[in-house]
């Protein structure tokens, strides 16, 4: 196992270089970092901000940048973890919106810059809406549900009920997995909503 900030591009160059040297073939790159804020714009520091964008947007950057050079000569399959909150602005979270629907442009333009040089990367985005994980946890407007309402399966329940559903991490998991696998060859540059309607 390898840790690295996303943030900064030397890390990804040593990953990805002590990878090679285990395997010379790589053929999948996942990326799956991200990190949310939640206050109106007005209220946001611009330290938040820019903490957002950079892991968000600039980590997605260095995970094509890299990922792209070390597929570029067999192909493969890189898949970015967007947000539905990218496509339905979410009032309270202007950078983490703004970050998820870059990281779609980001995404179609590297598809298509792939797909101009002829190289057989494929490059799409699963943006789920609301997912049960830890990152709920440190916001404080969750808390504060939590506390309302005795526990966090019930915090889930009253946000659902503004939003649609909460998924499960293996759904967007599974979505994954169709992407990066042969199933998906055809399927490049695209942005595959798990929100179970909430952008509607």
């Amino acid at each position: 196992m390898h840790t690295l900030d996303v943030t900064e591009e030397s890390q990804w160059i040593a990953v990805l270089d002590t990878l090679r040297a285990r395997s010379p073939r790589l053929d999948i790159l996942v990326h799956a970092a991200g990190v949310s804020a939640g206050s109106p714009i007005a209220e946001t520091e611009y330290s938040v901000w820019k903490h957002v964008l950079a892991t968000n947007l600039d980590g997605a950057f260095l995970a094509l940048k890299h990922g792209i050079g070390a597929l570029r000569d067999h192909g493969g399959a890189i898949v970015l973890i967007g947000s539905a909150s990218g496509t339905r602005p979410a009032a309270g979270a202007a950078a983490y919106s703004t970050s998820k629907a870059g990281l779609a442009m980001l995404a179609r333009t590297g598809a298509k810059e792939c797909r101009d040089a002829g190289h057989a990367i494929r490059i799409n985005v699963v943006s789920p809406a609301g997912v049960k994980t830890p990152m709920w946890s440190t916001m404080p407007f969750f808390q504060d549900l939590v506390r309302q309402h005795g526990s966090e399966d019930a915090a889930y329940q009253v946000l659902a009920g503004t939003g649609g559903r909460f998924a499960e991490p293996e759904e967007v998991a599974e979505s994954v997995c169709y992407l990066a696998s042969d199933s998906a060859r055809g399927i490049t540059g695209v942005e595959l909503l798990i929100d179970g309607g909430y952008t509607l």
